[in-house]
């Protein structure tokens, strides 16, 4: 072997990816589903590290909400497992209120229509009445959230209590309208807040008034 052959060295071979190994790499990465655009909050029991669940979430994991959602064509739905009537509002109506402040679907659909579906039933103010001290601090939690949805979801909410209790609210109502008075000072969130302070002046009845000026002075009453 001549020295000119033993002084050469050589380089090493590069191995190139064939087209073919990465359109298979490309196949097998998941592709994003038209219908994530649907519900893009969904939740996902097997994407990312697992964190503590919520109070709800945890309630409705072990099938103790006795309803379920029924996804429809149009529009989606809750199924009860009895008719709501006959259900307990202790502590089912209270869990819902906590619900209110969920941000995943399904909680968000099922908290907020459990909670409105509830106190839509014969009999809904004698059962809960009783409920308001646990009641006013769930909503007051989702009143002062940094989600708009969830504020909405829960001024939603206490206009409903408000219709289905009426003036057995406004002993409570100091408790909460202190954030909506914040809320108020907010261009976005002006026309929501006012109409719902003039609901809860409506079920509330007069009395209802001087709870609400007290926290809101520039508030005009309904009934002047």
């Amino acid at each position: 072997m001549s020295s000119t052959s033993r002084g050469k060295t050589e380089t090493p071979k590069r191995k190139v990816k064939s087209a073919s190994s990465v359109h298979s790499v490309t196949a097998n990465k998941p592709q994003p589903r038209p219908s994530d655009r649907l519900n893009p909050k969904t939740v996902d029991p097997f994407s990312g590290p697992l964190r503590a669940q919520s109070t709800f979430a945890a309630v409705y994991s072990k099938g103790d909400i006795p309803c379920r959602l029924v996804h429809g064509s149009v529009k989606h739905r809750l199924q009860w497992e009895s008719p709501p009537e006959t259900i307990h509002f202790d502590p089912l109506l209270i869990t819902l209120a906590e619900g209110l402040r969920e941000t995943k679907h399904p909680y968000t659909f099922v908290s907020r229509e459990g909670f409105k579906e509830l106190l839509l039933v014969d009999g809904a103010a004698e059962k809960a009445i009783p409920l308001l001290a646990k009641l006013v601090p769930a909503l007051k939690a989702a009143l002062v959230h940094t989600d708009s949805d969830v504020f909405e979801r829960g001024l939603n909410g206490l206009v409903q209590l408000s219709a289905a209790v009426g003036p057995a609210l406004n002993d409570h109502l100091k408790h909460l309208l202190t954030s909506l008075s914040k809320r108020l000072m907010d261009k976005k969130y002006k026309d929501q807040v006012m109409s719902g302070l003039q609901k809860l002046e409506q079920y509330g009845g007069k009395p209802s008034l001087a709870v609400i000026k007290s926290k809101v002075p520039t508030y005009s009453s309904i009934f002047s």
